[in-house]
């Protein structure tokens, strides 16, 4: 039988397929507690219907526009004191409050891992900073890993303004905390940090398309990248050759039972030491997965509490199980390996710990000089010594595979795209950068990538000069105590060349890493020592923010005369012996250790075996093992070479 519609089925129906009216809509960063710039006039958008009428109620004044046809609106406030806290409403056909807003300084921070490093990360050594944290008026917003190959994003998913307070602080970034604590310290107003940094990635990320319109191999590959189906079929084929590789099953997780079960008997073992490397021990070009046990005896005194494991690093990931029960992974080498072990595990008496190492690439194992141990209360016990080892799986080398695919945190305006452009509308104060680990090797090209991208964000806030922070590069990597080369070093050197660049400052670093750890714990001094640029650049202040920064280099007979600026109240070595780290060369370039002597606010360098020296450098290496010259403010001085041509 034929159905027909009645008028009111008809109207039920249309109004079904009717869009809804639009509702005003705010972007992720504006909201509760958020921080706006203060003296700076200030963007407030958002989204909502055509032609829909928007007011913005603050501090006591309306402020009023209308979308456009694309139901965008953006209201412009006047520039404002610091103070708050205040609340907003903002009302079209709907109408959204937001309360806690203050009124201060915001500093877009960014950059790779050093900058993503929470202070949550170095509970150990900022344990007394976190459980003192009592700062309302410093706030973080802090932006998750996103990515764009197709084209910049209008907002961000999600996001929330956080209070340096309490267990709040732990999520912040250590360096961008203790940067903005200074600063809150110093000026006793509120601080905000945008936070969008992202480990292991490379600058060229982090530029916009248009920054990047001088790269023309960087644009080639941004092209391609735009087509979806270019990057689904080459990842689809690396995800094909990576599941029908050359790999073996380990032995140990497949074994009956389970190499770190109780009921394991342990046949075939071998002795080895942690801490150390397996390539370091006898275990030739090894790389898959190895399994280390050792027997540990806990004390009465320890059991039925909680405890912590502390296991250093290790190179890559691991697993660690402890009488059986699996207590903690990690996937990757560079984190601290920090577990919180839960009170029925550990017992009086013998306790077997197990480890799961995998290593994929170079050598594997238990980084040294770290901690290892287990405490729980008054009571520690140590894990360093002699464990056992067996081989769970070797991987065979690839051959003809397909590489790694399109990792879309590492090409070019990716990340820029999808965690910079939605923050380009949002007034802010200055720029805090901190990378350059993942472009080491590359120094070249950051000689010109790193001021693209500080003219490129620039354009893209349409704030003038805004002033730009960045860290150098600290020591990392083995000591070598000859003169060599070292990429790390020329990537410092590109870093130093940015300073060309008008309203920068950086931040030198190279006393503050650790050989064995390209995340060093120590991040409160690369937070201060940004803040004090911050007090020159951005703040105007009359003071000395900067070491010793290379500034000519004179020949006199069979010595160089080396001059500097940022020289402070004069120069002197931090352990009061004669100036370490400088090496000169005559026409050959091949460097010799040189005697070096402070006189009044210059270095006089020689060395016997160079009667006609042309060249000097200083602290050129990947980590200088006594780079000691600074000024009397405290400040090191940035590492150079005069033979770059």
């Amino acid at each position: 039988m034929k159905k027909t519609l009645t008028p009111l089925l008809l109207y039920i129906l249309l109004l079904a397929y009717m869009p809804l009216s639009a509702q005003v809509r705010l972007p992720a960063l504006v909201k509760d507690f958020m921080i706006l710039q203060r003296d700076h006039k200030v963007n407030i958008w958002g989204w909502a219907s055509p032609k829909e009428k928007i007011t913005i109620r603050f501090q006591q004044k309306n402020y009023k526009t209308t979308t456009g046809t694309d139901g965008k609106w953006l209201v412009i406030l006047p520039p404002m004191k610091a103070g708050g806290p205040y609340t907003m409403d903002i009302t079209g056909k709907n109408k959204i409050s937001l309360k806690e807003i203050l009124i201060g300084d915001v500093w877009f921070c960014s950059g790779q891992s050093n900058m993503v490093h929470q202070l949550n990360i170095h509970d150990v050594t900022y344990a007394g900073e976190i459980a003192t944290a009592n700062y309302p008026q410093i706030r973080q917003f802090w932006i998750p890993t996103l990515t764009s190959l197709t084209g910049p994003q209008a907002d961000l998913p999600s996001g929330n303004w956080k209070a340096a307070v309490g267990q709040d602080v732990r999520p912040f970034s250590a360096v961008a905390y203790f940067f903005a604590k200074d600063l809150f310290e110093t000026y006793h107003v509120p601080v905000g940090i945008i936070n969008a940094s992202v480990g292991g990635t490379p600058i060229e990320a982090w530029i916009s398309e248009e920054g990047l319109k001088d790269f023309s191999s960087l644009q080639t590959t941004l092209q391609k990248n735009k087509d979806t189906a270019y990057v689904n079929s080459t990842n689809s084929k690396t995800f094909a050759g990576n599941r029908t590789g050359f790999r073996q099953q380990d032995k140990g997780l497949l074994a009956s039972p389970k190499w770190f079960e109780t009921a394991y008997v342990p046949k075939g073992w071998h002795s080895i030491n942690v801490p150390g490397y397996w390539e370091d021990q006898g275990v030739k070009d090894l790389n898959g997965v190895v399994w280390y046990r050792k027997e540990i005896d806990i004390p009465a005194s320890m059991t039925g509490k909680r405890a912590r494991v502390f296991l250093g690093r290790i190179v890559d990931a691991d697993v660690l199980y402890i009488n059986g029960k699996q207590v903690g992974s990690t996937t990757y080498m560079y984190p601290q390996r920090r577990y919180d072990i839960a009170p029925d595990v550990l017992k009086a008496g013998k306790n077997i710990f197990v480890v799961r190492v995998t290593n994929n690439n170079g050598k594997g194992g238990f980084v040294p000089d770290k901690p290892y141990c287990i405490f729980a209360g008054k009571d520690t016990v140590d894990l360093k010594g002699t464990w056992e080892y067996k081989t769970g799986e070797v991987y065979m080398p690839a051959s003809g595979g397909f590489g790694g695919g399109i990792a879309a945190q590492n090409q070019p305006a990716a990340l820029y795209n999808a965690m910079v452009a939605p923050e380009i509308n949002y007034t802010i104060k200055g720029f805090v950068w901190y990378q350059g680990e993942a472009n080491t090797g590359r120094a070249e090209a950051y000689k010109k990538l790193q001021p693209a991208q500080i003219a490129d964000w620039r354009n893209k806030w349409k704030q003038g000069d805004l002033p730009f922070l960045y860290v150098q590069l600290p020591g990392f990597m083995d000591y070598n105590y000859l003169p060599s080369e070292s990429q790390w070093a020329q990537l410092r050197e590109a870093q130093l060349q940015s300073l060309s660049v008008a309203n920068t400052a950086m931040a030198v670093a190279i006393d503050l890493g650790e050989w064995n750890d390209i995340h060093p714990d120590n991040k409160k001094d690369v937070g201060k020592r940004l803040a004090l640029a911050a007090k020159k650049i951005a703040y105007h202040e009359d003071i000395v923010y900067s070491g010793p920064l290379f500034q000519s280099a004179t020949v006199e007979g069979n010595k160089i005369i080396v001059s500097f600026t940022n020289t402070g109240s004069g120069l002197i070595t931090n352990d009061g012996e004669a100036p370490a780290e400088f090496a000169i060369a005559g026409a050959d370039k091949k460097f010799v250790w040189a005697k070096a002597t402070i006189e009044g606010n210059k270095i006089i360098v020689s060395a016997d075996q160079v009667t006609n020296p042309m060249y000097v450098r200083y602290a050129w290496a990947d980590n200088p093992v006594n780079p000691d010259l600074y000024n009397k403010e405290g400040l090191p001085a940035s590492p150079f070479r005069t033979d770059e041509k």
